[in-house]
This record gives C-alpha cells, sequence and structure tokens, in this order.
C-alpha cells in the first residue's frame, strides 16, 4: 500500500491507500468541523476567510487563518523531508515515520483535546495540531502515488471527475476507454470513502466527541501492520528462493 512506488505501484496499491486515507480524512474533517467550527482537512477555504478578516481589517482573526494554512504547509514539509532522508538509508520505510507522527499528533489530540471555539486558545492549538497531521497525510499519500491520489479535500476530484467523464464522449480506443474508466472508479471511491468516513465520524462524534480521532488512528495502524506483515512475508520468501539457489 505504501512501500511501492514508481513503475511498482498498480492501481489496486492506489485503490487501497486512497480507499483508507480518505476514510480517515473524512473523520478528522467532520471531526474538526463538530469541534472547533472549522475545516481541519484543506486550506481553501482557510485562504478564503483569511482575505475576508483582512478586508474587515480583523487582522488577529486573519493571522488565524493564514497560520492555518501555514500549519498544513509545514505539515506537508516535514512529512516529505522525513521521508526523503529515510529513503536514503530504507526506502522500504520511508513511509513509516510519518505516518507514525500522524497517528501521534492525532492521539495527542483525541486524549487531551476539548470542543471550543476559534476564539479560545484552545480551539486554535488543537485545529492548528488536525492541520498539520492532514499536510503529513496529504503530502505522503501524493509522492507515494505520483499526484494520482489526493484525500483530505475534493475540490481537485470532482474537478478531474468531470473531465474524465466528459471524456468518455470522446475516448473510444479500448486502452483509452479502460485507462479512463480505472481514474473514474479511483476518484468516486475516494469521494465515496471521504463522505463514509464523514458520515460514521459525526455518528462517532455523538458518543466519542474528540475521541471519535481514535478511530481514525486505528485504521491508520492497521494500514501500518498490513504493510509491515506484507514486507516481512515478501522478504521471507526471497530468503528461501535464494537459498534454494
Amino acid at each position: 500500500m505504501f512501500r511501492h512506488k514508481g513503475k511498482n505501484r498498480t492501481f489496486i496499491h492506489n485503490l487501497r491507500l486512497a480507499t483508507l486515507l480518505s476514510f480517515v480524512a473524512g473523520i478528522v474533517n467532520i471531526t474538526g468541523v463538530l469541534s472547533f467550527k472549522t475545516l481541519t482537512t484543506n486550506v481553501t477555504g482557510h485562504f478564503a476567510f483569511f482575505a475576508e478578516e483582512v478586508m474587515r481589517k480583523d487582522f488577529a482573526a486573519a493571522i488565524t487563518f493564514l497560520v492555518f494554512t501555514l500549519f498544513f504547509l509545514l505539515g506537508a514539509f516535514i512529512a516529505n523531508f522525513i521521508s526523503e532522508f529515510v529513503a536514503k538509508t530504507n526506502p522500504n520505510l520511508s513511509h513509516i515515520f510519518p505516518i507514525s507522527l500522524e497517528i501521534l499528533i492525532l492521539l495527542v489530540v483525541a486524549f487531551f483535546g476539548t470542543s471550543s471555539n476559534l476564539i479560545s486558545f484552545e480551539g486554535k492549538s488543537w485545529s492548528f495540531a488536525m492541520l498539520f497531521a492532514m499536510g503529513i497525510q496529504n503530502s505522503l499519500v501524493t509522492k507515494i502515488s505520483q499526484s494520482t491520489v489526493r484525500t483530505t479535500h475534493l475540490t481537485g476530484l470532482f474537478t478531474d471527475l468531470g473531465i474524465e467523464l466528459s471524456q468518455l464522449f470522446f475516448y473510444k480506443k479500448p486502452e483509452e476507454n479502460k485507462k479512463l474508466k480505472t481514474n473514474i472508479y479511483l476518484r468516486i471511491s475516494i469521494i465515496g470513502f471521504f463522505f463514509i468516513g464523514c458520515i460514521i465520524g459525526g455518528f462517532a462524534f455523538s458518543l466519542l466527541e474528540l475521541k471519535t480521532l481514535f478511530i481514525a488512528c486505528f485504521f491508520l495502524l492497521i494500514a501500518l501492520l498490513y504493510d509491515s506483515i506484507r514486507l516481512h512475508y515478501h522478504l521471507l520468501k526471497r530468503r528461501k528462493n535464494h537459498s534454494k539457489n
């Protein structure tokens, strides 16, 4: 899911990555909205709010929305920096540290966070942390899938989906049509699992509040364990084949 890169990646690898992490992003998104009344998985809206507050000359609020975008940016930077650094010595482990950092941040928010609005220091701080975590996820997924998969926002996905649906009327060659349908299926899967994550997260929030993030952490841990088991299986298989030869 995480380990395969470049030519070694297949549609199935991207589909597994996309569905799992878009589901996680959906949970984080609805948890942020219900807890802090703000978006915690993307920054497009925050930039618009930043401009609005500047026009109103409410510079304190404007700075808050600007910092939101910077924390998302910082998360993306840190994720790729760590991934590139680790990949120099062990490419198979380059995804573990960014995902582990994301899990750690979400666990801290789940354990210690309290629901509040953006006026409070607590509301701002926990929102910063969640945006940082989603910056990590989006950066890592984008790098692994070579920009094929993005999981924390849907605007670009709906744009791509609209383009590809229209292309079905013009690209009739079997190989072109097959590729288009594969891409469409991937986009719809990401959108669908993001929506499912939002719905499940919304229901869970009524019972768990910020501890709803434990569900997101659980699925991220499952993904890491799955990849680890697959890696050890292939390494053992390779050693056995090598010893036979």
